[in-house]
């Protein structure tokens, strides 16, 4: 049996097996101080209060640091082919991402060069890009397809999601996501309603066959898919026993929100234009609110309404959005800052969104989010005595240590930055 505890340490952490909504964001968030826990199997097993060094070499003083759990990232796109560098000084000169699109830039690029790469090519990309994420604290992270827009090259997308999945020294847990519905391909341009048809058709049936995915997701956007496009294809891939998740308002206002309400998807994410009537049918509805800061920031746009959401009733989660174009940022840090400085989220408010209802948003509330005894042993052990830091040290990684299922992945503790 293998067997890790952390002792004297300050736990904060959300709890619960679902999405905290509203004000339970920050009153569901408990603090406990000088005490332990115990991982065996990569369960959590005990917490208590701290009874010091047992001598055992499987324990780890913590110093008096926090423990929080593991984050979340439940928004991401990291399998892709090549790098589009030249567009983000494009955008600094003022283009927008749809005009960069419409020219034949944005998800079209990256897809060219998704086709043309071997699977080795792509994992070894992907497994770089988690290796990063565990130095930020990340345990789990949502892994959408969405860059090939064809049957074998969605399919090789994930399967190699699913081989890192499969690979127990992948630091990173991984839960997949297809998204074929990224963009109309250029074999399918002025079709959009065909594409969708090839995807429920030809595509979807394949992906669940083979177990390739858990959730089926799709750009409900001006311009890319429609609300009823969207409409057609997560109803035909619920009823294949996929779960839904949405881009939706990223861009302009069309009703994405509400349509995530309508079809009671896990998530509607980036909703930066969410209208009202969209936030009040989330906080209904009970589907998670995933906001994507670092793309907002990224592309100049106004940040999604997080305050009105939260007080609205809304479950919100955080997520980086990691991706080769809009986004080419997986950072934890910033994500914290950008979350508390420019969405008015209280510290709590940001860290429930980071663990418990990241979690949610991807089926896992109940296994993963907060430290708590049943649930998987993912901890993050920061380099501070008050999670206030996170925020605080702004856009600087804070992380001492990444356990994931009771096993060390990153260890960081030598480098002391605020403990003393």
């Amino acid at each position: 049996m293998s067997r890790l505890r952390i002792y004297n340490a300050t736990i904060v952490t959300p709890e619960g097996r679902n999405a905290l909504k509203g004000s339970e964001m920050t009153t569901g968030v408990k603090r406990v101080p000088d005490a332990e826990i115990v991982i065996e199997d990569g369960v959590i097993t005990a917490i208590g209060p701290s009874r010091g060094n047992l001598g055992d070499s499987a324990d780890i003083d913590a110093k008096g640091r926090v423990v929080v759990p593991g984050f979340v990232d439940s928004h991401t796109h990291p399998v892709f082919g090549g790098w589009r560098p030249e567009e983000f000084g494009w955008r600094l000169r003022g283009d927008s991402y749809m005009s960069i699109m419409n020219r034949g830039g944005g998800i079209v690029s990256t897809m060219r060069a998704t086709r043309e790469a071997t699977e080795e090519v792509l994992r070894a990309k992907t497994l770089a890009l988690l290796d990063r994420a565990a130095t930020m604290g990340v345990t789990t992270m949502e892994a959408k397809s969405g860059y090939g827009l064809d049957l074998d090259s969605e399919l090789l997308q994930l399967q190699v999601i699913a081989s890192l999945s499969a690979d127990p020294s992948t630091p990173v847990t991984l839960t997949s996501t297809f998204l074929g519905a990224h963009a109309v391909p250029p074999e399918w341009a002025g079709n959009p309603d065909g594409y969708i048809d090839y995807i429920i058709s030809d595509v979807l049936p394949r992906v669940k066959e083979k177990g390739l995915a858990e959730s089926v997701d799709i750009f409900c956007e001006e311009g890319v898919f429609s609300v009823e496009q969207s409409r057609r294809l997560l109803k035909a891939a619920r009823e294949m026993g996929f779960t839904l998740k949405i881009h939706a308002d990223e861009i302009v206002t069309t009703g994405g929100a509400e349509l995530a309400a309508e079809l009671g998807a896990l998530s509607a994410d980036h909703l930066l234009h969410a209208s009202d009537a969209g936030i009040d049918a989330l906080a209904r509805s009970g589907v998670v609110a995933t906001l994507l800061p670092l793309t907002a920031f990224t592309l100049r746009e106004p940040f999604a309404r997080a305050r009105q959401m939260i007080d609205s009733g809304c479950a919100v989660a955080l997520a980086t959005d990691l991706n080769p174009g809009s986004c080419c940022s997986g950072s934890i840090p910033l994500t914290f800052a950008l979350a508390c400085i420019y969405m008015n989220m209280s510290i709590e408010e940001a860290i429930t969104a980071m663990t418990l209802n990241g979690a949610a948003a991807i089926g896992r509330a109940d296994t993963i989010g907060s430290i708590e005894v049943g649930k998987r042993g993912d901890i993050v052990m920061l380099d501070a005595d008050t999670p206030d830091f996170l925020p605080y040290f702004t856009g600087m990684n804070i992380v001492a240590m990444t356990v994931n299922g009771g096993r060390v992945v990153y260890d960081n503790r030598a480098a002391k930055i605020v403990i003393k």
